[in-house]
């Protein structure tokens, strides 16, 4: 196991084993003072900075500079969870995401929507086009969850960010329901996502693709649609050509692109690398952007 990914693993199992005796003491009385029940939670909170500050210390000696690449989709996106805000992105440094971003389809002006505007109605029939309605809103109570095709995102095309070898490619698992409404965000938090922080990182960023960029440098894709790659491992690609899908498998709230750049193609041992997009650069959170690539059917 990788040292990196100690303390983040250790962090999750302490935190459960929390829930788990708080969740026992509703039923049958400890066996013990009633306060142990509070240790795993302080011993998840020591692991949390210990993997903090290891994962810091390795970005400091690991830093360089931005690498421009073409932007992985087409169309109009707005970004969330953006380097351009805060580093780390996502909050932690763990499976290379310092630099992450999300992206989200915001519509029906997308230069190449979704499977399914380009006149075919793909697997999930007639349902596949949602570009045109728009990116369903979060919903505080109802309706708890919606089917990933409501989301424009869902099945927009994917596309190489420069030449490349193609290392991992995998399309394998589902794709799951949104989790865009307040039970289900709270659900993803406090249950799901810690099972599959727990299963590793192929659970956490679900069906990806990693991209031997060259020079060190590795592009990675999460949340790809279950069952829509167009290349697999040891591959060779040309920049703009089509490679998979959006989708929502994974640890993913709705259908979105979670595109990154690291210095490793195994994503327990991966630091963050800074991208920048050819003629767009890195969007602030909310900020809308369009997506023109230079895009090579292959």
């Amino acid at each position: 196991m990788s040292a990196r990914r100690l303390p983040g693993l250790l962090t999750r199992v302490f935190a459960l084993a929390f829930f788990a005796l708080v969740i026992t003491g509703l039923f049958v009385e400890y066996p013990f003072p009633s306060w142990l029940v509070f240790l795993p939670l302080v011993l998840a909170w020591v692991a949390g900075i210990a993997g903090g500050r290891l994962a810091s210390r390795d970005v400091k000696t690991a830093r360089r500079e931005a690498v421009e690449v073409l932007p992985p989709v087409t169309g109009r996106w707005s970004a969330i969870n953006s380097p351009a805000d805060r580093v780390p992105s996502h909050g932690v440094h763990t499976y290379g995401q310092t630099y992450a971003i999300d992206i989200v389809a915001e519509g029906a002006e997308g230069a190449e929507g979704p499977e399914g505007s380009e006149g075919s109605q793909g697997p999930e029939g007639p349902e596949a086009t949602g570009a045109a309605a728009g990116r369903p809103a979060f919903a505080w109570l109802w309706p708890l969850a919606r089917r990933p095709q409501a989301f424009p995102a869902f099945g927009a095309p994917l596309f190489a960010v420069a030449d490349a070898k193609v290392v991992t490619a995998d399309d394998t698992q589902r794709d799951h329901l949104s989790r865009n409404s307040l039970l289900g965000f709270a659900y993803l938090l406090l249950a799901e996502g810690e099972l599959r922080g727990l299963a590793g990182a192929h659970r956490v960023f679900g069906n990806r693709i990693v991209l031997d960029l060259g020079d060190g440098t590795y592009a990675a894709y999460a949340h790809v649609r279950s069952g829509s790659l167009q290349v697999r491992a040891g591959d060779t690609v040309r920049a703009g050509q089509r490679i998979a899908r959006c989708g929502n498998s994974g640890n993913s709230t709705e259908p979105h692109v979670h595109f990154q750049l690291m210095d490793h193609p195994d994503l327990d041992r991966a630091r963050g690398i800074p991208f920048t997009w050819r003629g767009i650069g890195v969007p602030a959170g909310d900020e809308a952007f369009t997506a023109e690539g230079a895009v090579n059917s292959g």
